[in-house]
């Protein structure tokens, strides 16, 4: 049976409608070394469609209007370093939605992309302290 999706993309993506889908991409390229695979753009520059490289993921993106308004993302990223990604991140211009900090038997932290993206980063087994600031 010839392959149903493109090769290289996973059977399920994300996909989220955003008011800067261009700010996500930028900053999903800087933090988390993210490879642009398309973007396809109207007369207006404006990005209807984009998809990017994350590890083993592909994450879809558009520009949000007045059809289609723009909507909460929240993406949950296991990696081997919150707080290298976390200091990283907060330099790129995210916000902080929750400091890392040890839940259960995950280190955690969230933050919020300058496009819209809320990420929770996470690490399995991680110290119990960590210094972030």
């Amino acid at each position: 049976m010839t392959d149903f999706r493109p090769q290289g993309y996973p059977a399920i993506s994300p996909y989220a409608v955003l008011d800067d889908p261009e700010a996500s991409l930028s900053f999903v390229e800087q933090a988390f070394g993210g490879t642009r695979l398309t973007v396809m753009q109207d007369d207006d520059g404006r990005i209807r469609h984009a998809a990017i490289r994350i590890g083993e993921t592909v994450l879809m993106m558009g520009q949000s209007s007045a059809e289609w308004p723009a909507t909460d993302l929240h993406l949950h990223f296991y990696m081997p370093d919150v707080d290298d990604i976390w200091r990283r991140a907060l330099s790129l211009g995210a916000t902080r939605v929750q400091e890392p900090m040890r839940r259960g038997d995950d280190y955690r932290g969230g933050f919020r992309d300058p496009g819209g993206i809320t990420w929770w980063i996470a690490c399995m087994g991680a110290p119990d302290t960590k210094d972030i600031d």
